[in-house]
């Protein structure tokens, strides 16, 4: 017998400021990055959101050994490590998904997010679209094709949860939905998601009955 169930729609997440609290870390790692490069602690912070790690120091660092200056961003976020935690509601919407409808799709590179993922105990998905994977990064919209792509899925039936202006633009260019969750810019700036919470708890519900098999991905 055939069935008529409707497959869950995939749900893209991106990973900073979506699943994982790691500002205060990252404020910390930049910081002291830029205090021994000279830079202001402050621009380079406000630089670096949303994008790939390579493309900041392209960017304010173009002439230097980038290979030397990420083993230096990787040396202070394993020590800022008790910096980085899940927020409220993450670890039980991920065990929530169905384990092939979802994906994340981030600036972070493979082994950090990794990393990361281990420090905060949360599980890792089957579809990973990391800054190594892409060769432009938000708000250009190849991360989040790659991943509807990588789970078999037209872009229009899925949901990209993002953070920032730039995600949030990279998700709609990508044809998907867009929930924006405000944890580290104000509404604002993401005015052009679909819609806006204050954090992801708040956001899970919706998230669910998105990628419920019973008439899901869609907007109630």
């Amino acid at each position: 017998m055939v069935s008529n169930q409707v497959p869950p729609a995939p749900v893209l997440l991106d990973v900073d400021g979506v699943l994982l609290d790691s500002s205060a870390a990252y404020a910390q790692v930049w910081s002291r990055w830029a205090s021994a490069h000279a830079l202001d602690p402050g621009d380079v912070c406000t630089f670096t959101q949303g994008r790939r790690m390579n493309d900041t120091l392209r960017a304010l660092l173009p002439d230097g050994d980038h290979a030397v200056e990420r083993a230096m961003l990787d040396t202070f976020m394993a020590e800022g490590r008790h910096l980085v935690q899940p927020f409220e509601g993450a670890p039980s919407l991920l065990r929530s998904l169905p384990e092939s409808a979802w994906a994340i799709a981030t600036s972070g590179r493979r082994a950090s997010v990794h990393r990361r993922f281990a420090w905060a105990g949360l599980p890792l998905p089957d579809v990973q679209v990391c800054a190594e994977d892409v060769a432009r990064g938000k708000p250009d919209p190849e991360c989040y094709i790659q991943a509807a792509r990588r789970l078999g899925a037209d872009p229009a039936r899925c949901l990209v949860v993002d953070d920032s202006p730039a995600g949030v633009m990279a998700g709609k260019a990508a044809g998907c939905a867009v929930y924006a969750v405000t944890t580290t810019h104000p509404p604002a700036g993401l005015a052009a998601a679909d819609r806006c919470y204050s954090s992801l708890r708040e956001a899970a519900g919706d998230i669910q009955d998105w990628a419920a098999p019973d008439g899901g991905g869609r907007h109630s």
